[in-house]
Parts: structure tokens; C-alpha cells; sequence
């Protein structure tokens, strides 16, 4: 394919936008810009039109300018829903309304602009209602951007290192710019590893442990029977806050989120992305006794939380639309998603046995990834261990040059929305089929 124009662009955009772009983990090789989306395709600067398995991150569960969801926005701007300031208003009642109604567990809700900003409050929830200042995360896990969570997420080994204790790792950060002293607070564990979080809960004053329920942000990792039921019962144990960072995985594998295909309830839930399908949106929730100390009648105990685009109309607009389509249409539209998802496992794992690769396709429900390996991965160590890094690469890049959108970078996951059809994964999975033939 031709990227001049995508080229060009990013040249340009560099002189006035460090790295070229405002987001720089989308900053990855091939440079293509894209322009335009529209159901199950995206279009780059130079024409050419991909099938979109990478979703933005992953929030188009409608697909991308979903008709119903595009004119509800359009007509909130018409009636004149415009950025308010002060007060309530009709709107975000209606959207904490159906996210309780969507997900049970949720006793009430606070909404944001952005899964990492959810995610930020939930730890200064938990460190209010607890009084205690440590936290746990999972290696491979991403919670957002903000100190204590932008850490360990691919990690290379040699970078790693051992255990420090007791079955945590060392704390390695995203990003310069983060104090040490946070170090000191937060505890990385592996994931499935419930022997590594009962050791920390004992030996430190935990507020909250924080994790993804899938690990969706090195593919699809999934948890063992009972690590969920066992982080429940090690939280309760020890007065610890659970939350689950649904960001990903809410409303994407299930209208009550990944808690109730588990049959696990948190203490505190995030979500973000399919929740609006592209929309800028967040939300947390949960039970009540922690959800009023946002407005907690002491004041030294109360949790602040403000933003001016908290709610704001537009984006609501989108999420009311989004939350009324899948309750209208959830008994069709997540069988449809499974099936869709079934058919693409299903393809590739045939695709790689003919060619005698070996690989193991994980998924969960509308999402997938192809792991180079034996096995479906434990935790982060054991996919840095056996994963083959070098050909998911080189693979991923084949299949962005005939077309097929993954994200061009080892281990991210693929999302599949209602606006596929089937005759779009026989055509993936086609394309596929050529570039093994062809040799990577």
C-alpha cells in the first residue's frame, strides 16, 4: 500500500505536536493516518480502506458512526444540549440510570470523561473509606495513565528482573515524571497469582487491589477457576477495597460487564469505551457505602470530584443511545458477537495448524488475540517467556499491507463489532491464509 500522504502528515504534525501525535502509544510502524471510519472499515489519507479489528482501542462495539448513536448526538445539538456548568440536568440522570440498569451491581454511579480519570477516583475512594494508602496491581495490567497505575504493563524480563518478596515484582514505570516515594506504595503481583496477593495484603496497609478481570491489554489473558472468587474472599478477609477496571471489558463481553459472566461483585467498577461506542466517557460505580463519600456529609472524610466536561451532552447523548440499543437488542446482539468471534477463532486456528505454526487463539466473547506459543498465557511472565514477539510482529505488519487492521504491535487484542459480517472474517481470514502461504 501507499502511505506517502500518511508520511507527509506525520512529518508535518511533528512541528508542532511532540512525537507527531496526542496520544503516543498510538505511535507505532507502519505510519499511516487515518481519516475516516464507517462500520466495520476505516481509510487512511492515501484511500486505502482496511477492515478495522482495532476499534480505536476498542470501544466500537456498534461500530464505527453507529446510525442510532449518530443521531442521538446530532439531535442533542439541535435541541440545544449544550455545556451547562451548574447543576444537574435531565441527561446524565437518564445515563446513571441505565448503567445501574445495566450492570446490577452498581448501586450508584459518578461519570467522568475517561476510563484513566475512573480509575484515579477509585483509588482515592478506596484510600478514604479504607484510611489506608498501598495498592495492589497486576504485571500485564493497565489502569490508566496517573502515577500509581502507569507501571509494568510489557515490561521485557530482562528488565523485570526476580521477584523482590514474597511474589512481587519490582515496580517499573511508564513514564518519567512519577516521584519515587509512590514506589514505596504500590505492589505488582502477577496475575493468577492469589499466593503473591494474600502475601501483601498481610504484610502492608492495603487500601484497594485494582484489576483488569480479563488482562485486555496484552491480549486476552484470562483469569484461572477461582483466582476472581479468591481476590473476592482475600478482600474480604482483610477489609481491602476490589475493583474491577472494566474499561475494556464492560459492556463489550456482556451488558453487566465481565463481573457477571463471573458471577463476581467488586466493590468498585470503572468503565469507559463500548460505553458510548467512541465517545469520550467514563464512569465509576459501586456499592453506595463508597460511592457517598463523594458527597460524604463530613468533610474531611469527602472525596472530591469535578470536571467541567464530566457529562458533557454530547457524549452523554451517546452513551444513552449506545446503553438503549444493547438493552433493546442484547438477546441479538451478543449471540451475534459470539459467533462472529467463533468463526474468526475458529479460521485461524485451522489457518495456523496447516501451516504447522504453533499458536493458540485466546477470546472472550467479540474479542481475540493469536498467541505465538503452546499454551494460552497464565500472567504477563509466562506470555514474555513463550510468546514469539518477533512473528506476531512481522505477521500483524502483513496483514496491515492487504488491508486488515490489527494494531501493528505484539499482543494487542482484536475487536470484533456488530458492523463485521461474516463475509468479513472469511475475507480476514482469506488474507490470512495468503500471507502464511506466502511465509513470514
Amino acid at each position: 500500500m501507499n502511505h506517502s500522504q500518511s508520511k507527509e502528515l506525520f512529518a508535518r504534525n511533528r512541528r508542532f505536536i511532540p512525537g507527531g501525535m496526542v496520544s503516543l502509544n498510538r505511535r507505532v510502524e507502519p505510519e499511516i493516518a487515518f481519516v475516516k471510519g464507517s462500520g466495520a472499515y476505516v481509510w487512511d489519507l492515501d484511500g486505502n480502506r482496511y477492515i478495522d479489528y482495532h476499534a480505536g482501542f476498542a470501544p466500537y462495539l456498534l461500530g464505527h458512526g453507529a446510525p442510532e448513536v449518530e443521531e442521538a448526538v446530532k439531535k442533542s445539538i439541535a435541541d440545544g444540549w449544550t455545556l451547562m456548568g451548574s447543576g444537574t440536568t435531565p441527561w446524565e440522570g437518564r445515563a446513571a440510570e441505565l448503567l445501574c440498569e445495566c450492570v446490577p451491581t452498581l448501586d450508584k454511579v459518578q461519570i467522568t470523561t475517561t476510563g484513566s480519570e475512573a480509575t484515579y477516583h477509585a483509588l482515592r475512594l478506596s484510600r478514604a473509606y479504607t484510611g489506608r494508602d498501598h495498592i495492589v496491581v497486576m504485571q500485564g495490567g493497565y489502569n490508566g495513565w496517573h502515577d500509581e497505575v502507569a507501571c509494568n504493563v510489557m515490561t521485557p524480563l530482562e528488565a523485570l528482573g526476580p521477584k523482590v518478596s514474597g511474589g512481587e515484582y519490582p515496580w517499573k514505570p511508564l513514564t518519567a515524571g512519577i516521584p519515587e516515594q509512590v514506589q514505596s506504595r504500590v505492589h505488582v503481583v502477577e496475575y493468577n497469582d492469589l499466593e503473591a496477593v494474600a502475601w501483601v495484603f498481610e504484610n502492608y496497609p492495603v487500601a484497594c487491589l485494582i484489576t483488569e478481570p480479563i488482562l485486555q491489554n496484552i491480549g486476552i489473558v484470562k483469569p484461572r477457576p477461582g483466582f476472581l472468587e479468591g481476590l473476592r474472599a482475600l478482600c474480604d478477609k482483610h477489609g481491602v477495597v476490589l475493583v474491577f477496571d472494566e474499561v475494556k471489558t464492560g459492556f463489550r463481553h456482556a451488558l453487566g460487564g465481565y463481573q457477571s459472566i463471573a458471577g463476581v461483585r467488586p466493590d468498585l467498577a470503572t468503565f469507559g469505551k463500548a460505553i458510548a461506542n467512541g465517545y469520550p466517557l467514563g464512569a465509576i460505580g459501586g456499592k453506595a457505602e463508597l460511592l457517598d463519600y463523594f458527597d460524604h456529609p463530613d468533610p474531611s472524610k469527602r472525596v472530591l470530584i469535578a470536571g467541567t466536561y464530566n457529562g458533557h451532552p454530547v457524549t452523554i447523548a451517546a452513551a444513552i443511545a449506545t446503553m438503549e440499543i444493547l438493552l433493546r437488542e442484547k438477546d441479538t446482539i451478543y449471540p451475534r458477537l459470539e459467533a462472529l468471534g467463533a468463526r474468526m477463532q475458529a479460521g485461524l486456528e485451522k489457518a495456523f495448524a496447516s501451516h504447522g505454526i504453533k499458536a493458540t487463539v485466546a477470546r472472550q466473547g467479540s474479542a481475540f488475540c493469536a498467541y505465538f506459543m503452546d499454551h494460552g498465557p497464565l500472567n504477563w511472565y509466562d506470555l514474555a517467556q513463550h510468546h514469539d514477539m518477533d512473528f506476531d510482529g512481522r505477521y500483524r505488519r502483513a496483514l496491515v499491507d492487504r488491508g486488515v487492521y490489527h494494531f501493528p504491535l505484539p499482543t494487542k487484542q482484536g475487536s470484533i463489532s456488530t458492523a463485521h459480517t461474516e463475509a468479513d472474517i472469511d475475507l480476514t481470514l482469506e488474507i490470512t491464509e495468503d500471507i502464511l502461504s506466502a511465509g513470514l
